[in-house]
């Protein structure tokens, strides 16, 4: 079985137990508290974290990193494309107003996460002049861009479908996800032009 096959039986696993977690309470992590899942050491997820992944990923500095490295602090996470000009835009623009939403000490402790699906074209220095257009703060803000079977894999573990056109522009779910500090998917909220406390309501609990 080759590395994408396995990927995706990963990831059916992984949706499966998710949505098993979801269904007893979404808001859970076999009942430990946010402030302890925080300090919970690298490396060591339950079966239900995103962070077990080995992908590799590329940020707009160009490091290279694996998902886990954004263990720590929740995350709110957002598959896209730079070129986009219909959804993208309003998407990225949700997720400015959850942070303004966000009370300061509140905000230094939450983590933004845009991954693109246009492997081709946001190479890390495509994402680091999207990050200077839309000023996204470095402290807290991750652009990452990768190969197609990693970005394929994630798709799939978050529930995000997207297809490209002929005109390279991509078809794509409008799909906003919170991950807690260990990588457990804890809500999501779809369509776009969202009211941003919804997600800060979902936020709260895991920064007590």
């Amino acid at each position: 079985m080759n590395a994408l096959k396995l990927s995706l039986v990963f990831a059916v696993s992984l949706l499966s137990n998710i949505e098993t977690s979801r269904a007893a309470d979404a808001l859970s992590t076999n009942n430990v508290p946010a402030c302890c899942r925080a300090s919970e050491p690298a490396g060591q997820y339950t079966d239900k974290s995103l962070y077990q992944v080995e992908s590799k990923w590329t940020t707009d500095e160009q490091k290279q990193i694996k998902l886990g490295d954004l263990a720590g602090k929740p995350q709110v996470v957002l598959m896209f494309f730079s070129r986009c000009t219909v959804a993208c835009p309003i998407l990225l623009n949700d997720l400015k107003r959850i942070s303004a939403a966000l009370a300061p000490d509140q905000r230094a402790r939450v983590g933004f996460t845009l991954v693109s699906f246009d492997t081709a074209r946001d190479t890390p220095a495509a994402l680091a002049e999207y990050r200077q257009a839309w000023d996204l703060p470095a402290e807290n803000w991750t652009l990452l861009s990768s190969d197609p079977d990693d970005v394929l894999e994630l798709a799939a573990l978050l529930g995000v479908k997207y297809k490209q056109d002929a005109n390279g522009q991509f078809a794509h779910s409008n799909v906003i996800t919170v991950l807690d500090a260990s990588g457990e998917i804890v809500f999501q909220l779809t369509g776009l032009d969202s009211d941003p406390q919804e997600i800060v309501h979902r936020l709260e609990p895991l920064l007590k």
